[in-house]
């Protein structure tokens, strides 16, 4: 029986993809797989039974990477589970900082009891005017699932998008429209565009890359909108934007002390991946990396090991080993094999930073004996049977 906790409310839809082999009932101390969304677990004590963790969305900054990776826990996200109902969201942000459609609703409310009010919004609506998105300048930072599909909506309603990525993916090129403008240099969106819509994960490279520079780059009137992460963009420089009217509204999925309180900012409670439909996604897409890891030792959407794959196990046996990326870990493991006459049928192996995943299939299962040599092996972090 395999113990898999839940952190968070998971979609019954994505549990019930659960074999009978599968005890979600689990406690986090007895787990050997984890399924988490927002709950933070860097304070946690992670139990030696704890092989893998899903988060079932795409940021993992309330787990503890590096320390899951020392200990070969591996973790993982879902990339583009949630996508189209944040790009819904930006494009529901660009609309409500274009046109003031919610001053004009507070008017409405606040005039609830006039019976005049019909008379009375003919006078009132002109100070809630705005302008159409049509014909403006996005400017989307990251192409990745989110970016791309924000990218190609805003074609499609008219707008003229500049799109930028240093490190865009094959398949995201291949799915971008090819009327978005490419461009190299990310301060080229800081000066040209109208709006600017930010999709990067939040790296030590990109807190804070919304910053003074950038605004002084900016036209008046800029629209900004962050529905990625609060750390991204400057907060007490975007403030002072706002005030210069440098930026003319900053859309914000991310509430705190400062944003709350921010003059000329529409801060939503981190809507972006809440419909039923992404969490459902999320769900579903997290429970089959758990349990395609737990029962081939496949690694897909992984952030803190490498991503590998040898479908599903067709010979007598198959081991994993997480391990240091260093030299003659490979070269110890099959000499260990080989002299308890176990062959290889097959061998993968890659790497990610300081740490690389080995995954073998063997014509003969492993018994204790030889995965306790391959776990004394210097370097290596954790070895796991699968068959």
């Amino acid at each position: 029986m395999i113990n898999v906790n839940c952190l968070n409310n998971i979609a019954a839809c994505g549990l019930k993809l659960f074999s009978d082999e599968y005890n979600t009932e689990s406690s986090f101390e007895d787990a050997q797989a984890v399924l988490v969304r927002s709950a933070k677990m860097h304070d946690m004590e992670l139990s030696d039974n704890l092989l893998a963790i899903a988060r079932a969305g795409a940021g993992v900054n309330n787990i503890p990477l590096d320390k899951c990776a020392e200990e070969g826990i591996v973790v993982f996200n879902t990339p583009g589970a949630n996508a189209n109902a944040v790009k819904e969201q930006v494009i529901a942000a660009m609309l409500l900082a274009s046109r003031d459609l919610i001053g004009g609703n507070k008017w409405v409310a606040d005039n609830a009891e006039d019976p005049d009010i019909a008379k009375a919004t003919e006078k009132a609506k002109k100070a809630f005017a705005g302008q159409e998105i049509k014909g403006k300048k996005l400017g989307v930072i990251g192409l990745g699932a989110i970016g791309q599909l924000v990218a190609n909506a805003a074609i499609a309603l008219g707008m003229e998008v500049y799109g930028y990525d240093p490190y865009v993916s094959v398949k995201a090129a291949w799915n971008l429209s090819s009327e978005v403008k490419y461009i190299s240099d990310v301060k080229d969106i800081y000066k040209e565009c109208n709006y600017i819509t930010v999709h990067v994960p939040a790296l030590d490279s990109t807190k804070g890359m919304i910053n003074k520079e950038a605004f002084d780059l900016m036209q008046d009137g800029t629209v900004i909108i962050n529905c990625a992460r609060d750390v991204l963009v400057d907060e007490a420089a975007i403030g002072e934007a706002l005030k210069s009217g440098r930026v003319k509204t900053y859309v914000s999925d991310f509430p705190n002390p400062t944003t709350a309180k921010m003059e000329g900012a529409i801060v939503l409670p981190h809507l972006g991946a809440s419909t039923a439909e992404a969490e459902d996604n999320c769900a579903i897409m997290a429970v089959n990396e758990l349990r395609n890891f737990i029962e081939n030792g496949n690694i897909v959407n992984s952030v803190n090991y490498p991503n590998c794959d040898c479908g599903v196990c067709a010979t007598k046996g198959r081991i994993t080993v997480c391990h240091k990326n260093v030299p003659a870990v490979i070269s110890k493991i099959t000499t260990v094999l080989g002299a308890a006459g176990i062959n290889i049928s097959s061998m993968a192996n890659q790497s990610r930073g300081d740490y690389a995943y080995s995954l073998l299939d063997i014509e003969a299962s492993a018994p204790e004996a030889v995965v306790e040599e391959l776990s004394a092996i210097e370097g290596v972090i954790k070895v796991r049977v699968i068959k």
